[in-house]
Order: C-alpha cells, then structure tokens, then sequence
C-alpha cells in the first residue's frame, strides 16, 4: 500500500460530511428502497444527490418522495458521466458512490467514515455484497446474489481493485486521482482502479453491507456475462497477476466450463468419450470447493445442482465473451481502450478482473460485478 500523497490536512475530519451519489438509470424500483436504506442509516447523509440519466420511467417521481437532490441528465451518457456529474454537485468531504439498484446496512455509511479515518494510507473503501437479494425474483437471483457475495467475501482486505457499486473516498482523493472516463458504459471500474491503486491504498471490507437486486433472467443474465468478458483479456487481465486482485472466477474453472461444454455434445456420438465431459464437470467443481459449500449452507443441498449448472453455463459465457473479445482486439486496435484512447499510464498498472456495468449504463446492468 503506498503512502497517501493527499496532505492530512485535506483529509476529512469528524463528524464527516458524507455525501452520497447515486446514478440512475430507469430503476424506480430498487431506487425506493436504496433511498431509504439511506434514511435509515446511523450515520445520516449530509446530502443524497441521485444523478439521473435520462431515464424514461419514474426515477425522478420516486426520488422526489425522498430529502435529495436530482440532477438530471438531458441525454443518456452512462454509469462514468452520471458519477461524474454528482461528484462535481457534491459538496461533502466524503465521496460515497451508491447504485441504485442496492440498499445499504444501517452502519455502512458510519463505518466507511470510521475505515477512511482510521487509516490515512487510504484512498477508498468498498463493500461486500449480502447473501439475499434485494428482492427475491427466483433462483437465478439466487444464483447471482450467492456467487457475488462469496467471492468478495473470499477477497475482504487491502487490493488494487475498486468496486464503486457501494464505495467511499474522500473528496481531495477523487480531485487528485480525477474524473471517472467517461466514455466508458463497461468495465469504468477497471480503468479507474489503474488509476486509483497507483497513488492510494484500496480495502475491501465487509462491515460495508448492501443488499444487490440482480439480474434473474436466465437468457439476459448470460448475455451480459458475454458482454462483460470480452474486455478481460484486452482490458483487464494485466490485474489478474497483481498480489490481491479480486477474482470472481478462476482459470481452473472457465477452462473446464468450455472443456464440458464442448465435449458433452461429442460424447452423444462418441460414447467412448463420454468421460471427458464427466471429467471437465468434477475439475469444474473442484476448481471453488468452499463455494458449494457455502451455497449448501445458505439454500440447501437441493440447490446445490441448479447452482453448479449455472455457474457452469455463466463460465462458458466468460470463455466465449473473452476469446471474442481477444479476436476483436487482433483486428481493432482500439477495442479495449476508452473512446479509442491508449490506457492512462500509471505506475502500477491495476485494473478489475470482474467488469461489468451500473444501473446508469443504458440497458439493465448490474452493480455487482462479477466475470
């Protein structure tokens, strides 16, 4: 962790004036119970600023229900320029950047203050996501809430990486490091967390709790997966080699995903080689023991299968979405880089293996990510 390069005296002092930024995008639902999460909080907000991007449904009815501030947007730019645009009408000394599509614990506010106060080294902190879903839309749900909240919970402690789905900095920090890239829609995480790491300590820690509402469409669930993954290799998979760099998946496990996934419609024809996809299911299993044993834990063993092949058609989109992504970036050199831009330079070069989008992205995104 390197030493904060912000003076001490720029630093916040108690009491903290948090204020929290929310971006939007058409999520009226989740938005009304991720406000009053924050109404409920033990550490009450200086001020709530939902940044709203252009959405068409009624976002901005429901925020008016609350004590914020709406900004709104006058065309839709995305989960970088909707943060953007509430960090620049925030007046805090505290940054704590919340997706609408979560609800925080009572504490979380309180302790993020407390975490950022206690050590100066650092420049953000971010949460964990709960083990039950926001709202309860069946097993996919299920799947989605489970697997997001044990990787994370696996990854708790200083890291290069930065999920700004619920995440503090103070304000002299988020002037120095800068803006997020605006004309990132995907994997915004993953380029500011380059940026982040070189100059500032990251902790993820699980006294930040939110509940996430996920995704619970089976077909649009693994579309986004693909989508995601094919930034990994181009974009983001210098961080997968970093000491501490948060992973959502192993290599182990998206290699034995495809190995099944190939070769099971062989083995109908070839009963000789039926062994293969046998194989490529139990290395799959093995590859996260402690994970199926948390899901038994938490639903049950019945759940236990419906979660394996999940997961394992989840890997197959993260396999396909990268090698695509990979073949993109051979015949466009500009695929991967912001708006067709090479990466900032950093002195350490850090960025998220887990990429995804925010609820302010334009289509559903996701705030928890995980590829």
């Amino acid at each position: 962790m390197t030493a904060s390069s912000v003076p001490a005296a720029d630093r916040p002092r108690s009491p903290a004036r948090v204020s929290v930024v929310i971006p939007n995008y058409n999520y009226a639902a989740t938005l009304e119970l991720c406000l009053a999460s924050l109404a409920a909080q033990t550490l009450p907000a200086f001020e709530v600023i939902v940044s709203d991007d252009a959405s068409t449904d009624n976002s901005v009815e429901v925020a008016g229900r609350f004590d914020c501030r709406v900004l709104r947007a006058e065309r839709n730019g995305g989960v970088s320029m909707a943060r953007n645009a509430g960090a620049a009408a925030a007046r805090g000394d505290i940054l704590f950047f919340l997706d609408s599509d979560q609800a925080l614990a009572p504490d979380a506010l309180e302790n993020a203050v407390d975490l950022l106060s206690a050590d100066p080294r650092l420049g953000c902190v971010h949460g964990i996501i709960a083990a039950e879903p926001l709202v309860d839309d069946g097993p996919v749900e299920w799947y989605r809430t489970l697997h997001a909240h044990h990787w994370r919970l696996k990854g708790v402690g200083p890291t290069p990486t930065a999920y700004f789905a619920a995440a503090a900095m103070p304000r002299a920090v988020f002037e120095e490091v800068g803006p997020f890239e605006p004309a990132l829609r995907d994997s915004e995480d993953v380029e500011y967390s380059e940026r982040l790491a070189a100059r500032h300590g990251i902790l993820l820690t699980d006294r930040i709790v939110a509940a996430h509402d996920e995704e619970h469409r089976l077909g649009r669930m693994l579309r986004e997966q693909f989508r995601r993954a094919q930034y990994l290799l181009p974009f983001a998979a210098a961080h997968r080699r970093r000491p501490g760099a948060l992973r959502a998946n192993s290599e182990l496990g998206v290699a034995a995903a495809l190995l099944t996934a190939v070769t099971a419609p062989v083995a109908l024809f070839v009963p000789a080689l039926a062994p293969i996809p046998v194989l490529g299911v139990a290395a799959f299993a093995a590859a996260d023991p402690a994970l199926l044993g948390f899901v038994r834990r938490k639903r049950g063993i019945g759940f236990v299968p419906l979660f394996v092949g999940l997961h394992l058609l989840v890997n197959v989109q993260i396999a396909l979405g990268a090698a695509t992504g990979w073949v993109r970036s051979r015949f466009d050199r500009d695929f991967g880089t912001p708006a067709g831009r090479a990466p900032r330079p950093t002195t350490a070069a850090g960025s998220s293996t887990a990429t995804g989008s925010s609820p302010s992205a334009g289509p559903r995104g996701t705030g928890a990510r995980g590829v």
